[in-house]
């Protein structure tokens, strides 16, 4: 079972078989795929399952804070399932490959307290760009 289903099946997730299915294609590391690419992949597991259907669950993810939607590269949003857990990204700016990394220290550490403007800081996003392997 996906960590993925198995944190939504902790919190009395009602699982349908469509609900089963794209919480499965989200399962695993490094995952940062469109509401298309999902549906996709979703349709290969269940021929049936509607664009809506997985649009709708992918919403009810990101509501329920198991999944974060992100635009890093610019492009199309992305959905990463690894909201629970505390990461970067990283992004390839020329074919927009995105990779999950854990940079030491703390992001908030490095916005100086002059530069605050008296916010009480509770997150940071930090991107990463450059370019990959085969780009690069």
């Amino acid at each position: 079972m996906s960590d993925l289903l198995r944190r939504l099946r902790a919190r009395g997730w009602r699982v349908t078989a469509q609900r089963r299915v794209v919480a499965e294609v989200l399962d695993g590391e490094h995952v940062h795929l469109t509401a298309d690419e999902v549906h996709a992949r979703a349709v290969l597991r269940l021929p049936e399952i509607s664009r809506a259907t997985v649009y709708n669950t992918l919403g009810e993810l990101v509501l329920l804070g198991e999944v974060a939607e992100l635009s890093a590269d610019g492009r199309a949003k992305r959905y990463d399932p690894n909201a629970h857990r505390p990461h970067q990204h990283l992004v390839c700016t020329g074919c927009g490959l995105i990779r999950d990394v854990r940079p030491t220290g703390d992001p908030l550490d490095g916005l100086p307290a002059g530069q605050r403007f008296g916010f009480t800081l509770s997150g940071a996003e930090v991107v990463y760009r450059g370019l990959c392997p085969s780009c690069g």
